[in-house]
């Protein structure tokens, strides 16, 4: 079996352990680059910059993954939705609906911790996929 890219005590936290980090803590947050999210996980590209916007809410704010990249599962609370990687099924966050923050009416909370900056013209590492 393939191995995932080696995490930290606080990365496992977050990601196989579904926590959170505190708000504004997230080194992404405020992060203003252009280029992709990827799973810190996996390697698997997540997010675009052009879909980040600043929400307020303490934790990087997407309105829009990458093709095929996030799933949704019902979070164990009953109340809200959970979103994981859609290729290892790492922890990211939650997305909430009806905010009206942007037009697509969609907001994707995701843990810094979770993903990792590619900036754009740098090469993406290869996903690391389970066989």
């Amino acid at each position: 079996m393939t191995e995932y890219n080696e995490l930290n005590d606080s990365e496992r936290h977050v990601i196989h352990h579904k926590g959170t980090e505190y708000p504004h803590t997230g080194e992404y947050t405020d992060h203003e680059e252009y280029g992709t999210f990827i799973c810190r996980q996996c390697n698997m590209p997540i997010y675009h910059s052009e879909d980040k916007f600043h929400s307020g809410c303490g934790w990087p704010s997407f309105d829009e993954h990458l093709p095929d990249a996030v799933k949704r599962v019902p979070d164990a609370d009953g109340r809200r939705t959970e979103i994981v990687c859609a290729n290892c099924g790492g922890h990211l966050g939650h997305v909430f609906e009806g905010e009206g923050f942007t037009s697509k009416d969609t907001r994707h909370c995701v843990n810094s911790i979770s993903m990792r900056f590619i900036p754009e013209g740098a090469p993406l590492p290869e996903v690391i996929r389970r066989k």
